[in-house]
């Protein structure tokens, strides 16, 4: 739902410069950012000393788990078979947001800034955030969460506290997203794990003819009943 007077006008992709930066400014509402995903864009706020400026990105290469190549170690099936984590699904998004959000011990800042777990946190209550929640003996150890749009879910981050804790919440969201008949897992930059996952990268071109054919999809990522809608979105 778009904001009364609010118009939404995104360059085109191929105008965004060599590290995929295409503009400055706009709005962090779910109307935009949802806009952004239809289009092949996505917000990261640039922080610099407290800093805050909105940017949106659109790169090439763009990193992707292609759902029917994804390929979890041995090591961490043995780990799935025998119990140790409890897995759950949207029932702590706020604790995973805050798991993700925390300063990694090289990096004191983080992109997850609090205008942005606001955003994620409203589309939440819209349906459109999940999260996928790691636990071990009660206390909750990992977790990932990311934005569903009809056949499209993109994996914004994800947190452990102890080993494995984030793999085996992938694992599971990524066989949920299977069974659900999703057709894209957007990463957005490949890391060294989710390269040895099966992430690979693709063009722009590319991610964007995938992107165009997962929105003609309409799967569910949840089974709870429909949210209210966010008013102000």
């Amino acid at each position: 739902m778009k904001e009364a007077g609010d118009s939404i006008d995104f360059p085109p992709p191929s105008a965004a410069d060599e590290d995929g930066l295409l503009m400055l400014g706009g709005k962090l509402t779910p109307s935009w950012v949802l806009t952004a995903y239809r289009q092949g864009i996505f917000p990261w706020p640039l922080v610099d000393d407290h800093v805050e400026v909105l940017a949106w990105f659109s790169p090439d290469p763009r990193a992707i788990l292609p759902l029917d190549s994804y390929h979890p170690a041995r090591r961490l099936l043995r780990r799935i078979r025998r119990g140790e984590f409890t897995v759950t699904f949207n029932q702590d998004f706020d604790r995973v947001i805050s798991g993700c959000a925390a300063p990694r011990a090289d990096d004191h800042q983080t992109w997850i800034t609090r205008s942005m777990s606001e955003l994620y946190q409203r589309l939440h209550r819209m349906g459109h955030a999940h999260s996928v929640e790691t636990w071990r003996d009660g206390v909750l150890v990992g977790g990932v969460f990311g934005v569903s749009l009809h056949g499209l879910f993109t994996g914004e981050s994800m947190f452990h506290d102890c080993r494995d804790a984030s793999k085996v919440a992938l694992h599971f969201l990524v066989e949920r997203l299977r069974q659900r008949g999703f057709e894209l897992l957007d990463i957005q930059q490949a890391s060294t794990h989710m390269t040895s996952a099966g992430a690979v990268e693709i063009s722009r071109s590319d991610y964007l003819r995938r992107l165009r054919r997962a929105l003609r999809s309409t799967p569910q990522f949840a089974d709870a009943l429909p949210r209210p809608n966010d008013s102000n979105s």
